[in-house]
């Protein structure tokens, strides 16, 4: 799982402006590094141009995913990751980074913003706080914790059936010796009646 952009944008009436974005391309070879974060930037634009204002998306690129959200105040963010990264993660960041975005950066500075003008600087370290879904997120990491704990108690289960299913065997076991000892004690009887009579 891995998350590779976040970028936040604003979304005009013709074309999208890219407002401040972060990027981790630790991943791919030092020589493709470039062109890869222009084709990220790229689609990230396009998506939130194509995107209409209150709206959330999931848009599969090859074998990436990208997840978008633009809010009615024209104020949209993308954030680029792996196809096993969760979706609801995705948007609980992009949610958490605009509102703190729109609250840190005057709208008026929106349309006409630039990377190097924009003065918000939280972005790398959202991006590096949450590339684990798990630390990241309270709900992902309950669910991991909730994972773990049905592993282990199925792993109980089947050892609890294991040792049922050999309990099972001793009581046939002990229901056969019962019946061969009620049969040898019959037997003896028999055997020891013949010898008082004698």
């Amino acid at each position: 799982m891995k998350l590779y952009s976040l970028s936040v944008l604003h979304k005009g009436s013709t074309k999208a402006n890219l407002l401040k974005a972060a990027y981790d391309l630790s991943s791919f070879s030092f020589f493709q590094r470039s062109s890869i974060q222009e084709f990220m930037t790229f689609t990230s634009a396009l998506i939130v141009e194509r995107s209409a204002l209150g709206s959330r998306a999931s848009i599969k690129e090859q074998e990436y995913l990208c997840h978008v959200y633009v809010r009615n105040d024209n104020l949209g963010g993308v954030v680029i990751a792996d196809s096993e990264y969760p979706s609801r993660v995705c948007f609980t960041l992009l949610d958490k980074v605009l509102d703190e975005f729109s609250r840190q950066v005057n709208s008026i500075d929106w349309p006409s913003g630039s990377p190097a003008t924009v003065q918000y600087t939280a972005l790398d370290s959202h991006l590096a706080k949450y590339q684990n879904p798990r630390e990241a997120d309270a709900m992902t990491k309950v669910q991991a914790e909730l994972d773990e704990t049905k592993i282990i108690l199925h792993s109980t289960m089947e050892s609890l059936l294991e040792r049922g299913e050999k309990l099972d065997d001793l009581v046939q076991k002990s229901e056969h010796l019962g019946n061969q000892s009620k049969a040898f004690y019959k037997t003896a009887r028999k055997q020891n009646s013949c010898c008082e009579i004698m």
